[in-house]
Order: C-alpha cells, then sequence, then structure tokens
C-alpha cells in the first residue's frame, strides 16, 4: 500500500506519516525502485496502533519508548507492561476528568432547557 492510501485510510496526512518513520514510530517503511514507500500489513498494524494511542492522547515519547522496547523482542515484556499500565493509569485519570466535565455539561445543559436562570458559574 503506497503513503497515499495509507493516510487516507488513517485520516493522517503523509506529512504524519514520514514523521512517524522519522521518529522510530513505524518502519523503516520499504521502498521501491522508484522511491515510493510500500507499507506492508505489519507497518499498518503498527499505525493502527500508533494512531489509536494519539488519538487518546499518549505522548510520542511513550510510544517510543514502547516501541523501542517491542522491537527488542521477549526480554521486554515486563518492562513493556509496566509502561502500559502507567499509560492506562493516567488514562484513566483523563477519562475521569472527562467524564466530570461531561456530567457538569449535561446538568448546565439541563438548567438551560427546563428555563431555569443559572446564576451560577459551577
Amino acid at each position: 500500500m503506497q503513503i497515499s492510501e495509507v493516510a487516507q485510510k488513517f485520516g493522517l496526512t503523509t506529512d504524519t506519516l514520514r514523521y512517524y518513520e522519522r521518529e522510530g514510530l513505524i518502519g523503516p517503511i520499504a521502498k521501491g525502485k522508484n522511491g515510493i514507500r510500500n507499507y506492508t500489513e505489519d507497518d499498518i498494524k503498527r499505525i493502527q496502533f500508533v494512531r489509536c494511542m494519539r488519538a487518546a492522547g499518549l505522548e510520542i515519547n511513550f510510544l517510543k519508548r514502547y516501541i523501542k522496547l517491542f522491537d527488542e523482542g521477549d526480554k521486554t515484556i515486563k518492562e513493556r507492561r509496566e509502561i502500559l499500565v502507567e499509560q492506562r493509569k493516567i488514562l484513566k485519570d483523563k477519562i475521569d476528568a472527562m467524564q466530570e466535565a461531561y456530567d457538569r455539561l449535561n446538568v448546565k445543559i439541563d438548567l438551560y432547557d427546563k428555563n431555569i436562570l443559572d446564576k451560577s458559574l459551577m
């Protein structure tokens, strides 16, 4: 699959895919004789993982560290798990904060829907 097809499939720019490759998050991507990148199924799976984690707000540095360890093989399983557990806690805290904001918005909207004068910012 060529870079433009991969970009379209995941809603990314070709620049983002090149950036991911430069940062070691994917690839190196094999190139044909014409110099055009040719993404394999494994590349696609890695892009899916990176995209999912980035959409959830996980940082590039975490991903770089995790992927480096992943590429080192089974000897890093324990460390990779620890990293994932740490990131899960960070993500859970973000989800909780977002849930609180969501709930507060619903209360405020409900007040407006009921034509109750909202005198409190809270």
